[in-house]
């Protein structure tokens, strides 16, 4: 067991959570190692997958998080009719013989889900929507149902403990009328399962959900990650982000169809991480660079009014810390891993995420408040090693 970790004075020590549906299992890994740690998160946010565990986590009592959060997985990895699935045993002693077998039972895995959809998530909509010109209802119009995933959410979330603000919580959605992203929060609303619901309503697969009157989908049709908006957040503060990717940008070229599709995914997927981030290292630069300017102004240009406003804004910049874990692509994974729901698959990914949170704790230089004069530090360890193998 790690030692508990004591970390600089930061304000707001968060956890963002990306989308990717079943790889969504390592968020819960990198969870259970941050608390295992005893790292003391004060914000959460998600979309899509990264949505639904914010919900888990939120919901429920600090030393119950992990056991909820690993209940509700092995509840949405079976299958909705489990003469479908292999025994758990069994799949596992498959999964554990090679990656040729991985790669089988990940092609099934996926299939099943599919067909059948996903136990406590989502359903096959019957009859199938097989004509498009035809009109309904938008809360029916999708090849699956999700109502039973509004009766999974309230049964392992409290939300009178979601909405207690304990956590500061948020998760982004698109409102289909207008296109506009949204973010519901604790701190604004009271939060619903169907606010949830509508962060994962990934079309054409689930149908758009309805909350106070418009209907939402998927925030990462717009941005798989919400580190924007906790980057943004005013006042500002000094922030230790833990962003969790599921998504890779780094990847080799592919050689054959499948790989191309999974390649798309990746880029697609992955890139608004790296947009957000880099847009706001160059603004941490500009703010501390203007600082600096303002200190060698002359005395009476400090009066001009423009000045006070200058020092208002800058004055009160602040200190960020992200710290990256990214997903990374195995050998058995192909374009479908983001529906292959299979129990020894999520638990894979799952001891992936420990793995990886568990190695990046164990350098304190890493949580490591960054220079004043900078404020502003990335940390990847997966990247670290890369570049320490290039250097050799």
């Amino acid at each position: 067991m790690p030692e508990k970790i004591k970390l600089p004075p930061y304000e707001t020590t968060a956890l963002v959570l990306q989308g990717g549906g079943a790889l969504g299992a390592y968020q819960a890994g990198v969870f259970e190692g941050l608390q295992e740690a005893g790292v003391p998160l004060n914000r959460l946010a998600g979309i899509s997958i990264g949505a639904l565990n914010t919900a888990i986590i939120a919901g429920n009592a600090p030393e119950h998080r992990v056991e909820r959060l690993r209940e509700f997985w092995e509840t949405i990895c079976q299958p909705n009719q489990p003469f479908m699935a292999l025994p758990p045993f069994i799949e596992q002693s498959i999964f554990d013989m090679n990656d040729a077998t991985k790669q089988f039972l990940g092609h099934w895995n996926a299939y099943r889900a599919v067909i059948d959809g996903q136990n406590g998530f989502f359903h096959p909509r019957l009859p199938a929507p097989v004509f498009s010109f035809m009109h309904n209802d938008p809360a029916q119009t999708s090849y699956y149902r999700i109502d039973a995933l509004k009766d999974t959410l309230e049964h392992f979330c409290d939300f009178d403990r979601v909405n207690a603000c304990e956590l500061h919580v948020s998760v982004g959605a698109v409102n289909v009328r207008t296109g506009n992203f949204a973010y519901f929060d604790n701190r604004e609303i009271t939060l619903r399962a169907e606010h949830f619901m509508a962060s994962g309503a990934l079309p054409p697969a689930f149908p758009a959900v309805e909350v106070d009157g418009e209907y939402y989908w998927d925030g990462g049709l717009v941005s798989n990650t919400p580190l924007g908006h906790v980057l943004q957040g005013r006042p500002m503060r000094d922030t230790l982000v833990f962003q969790v990717d599921l998504w890779s940008a780094r990847g080799a070229a592919p050689t054959n169809m499948a790989e191309v599709s999974d390649r798309m995914q990746d880029i697609r997927y992955s890139s608004r991480t790296r947009y957000v981030t880099e847009h706001f290292r160059q603004s941490q630069e500009m703010r501390h660079l203007l600082w600096r300017m303002l200190q060698d102004m002359p005395e009476d240009a400090r009066s001009h009014a423009n000045y006070a406003r200058l020092v208002e804004e800058i004055s009160t910049a602040k200190c960020y810390n992200i710290v990256h874990l990214i997903f990374r692509n195995q050998p058995y994974d192909l374009h479908y891993k983001d529906h292959q729901f299979g129990l020894a698959a999520m638990r894979e990914h799952w001891q992936h995420g420990l793995t990886d949170i568990r190695k990046t704790l164990s350098d304190p230089s890493r949580l490591a408040m960054p220079d004043r004069d900078i404020g502003f530090v990335t940390h990847d360890v997966h990247r670290e090693e890369l570049e320490e193998r290039m250097e050799r």
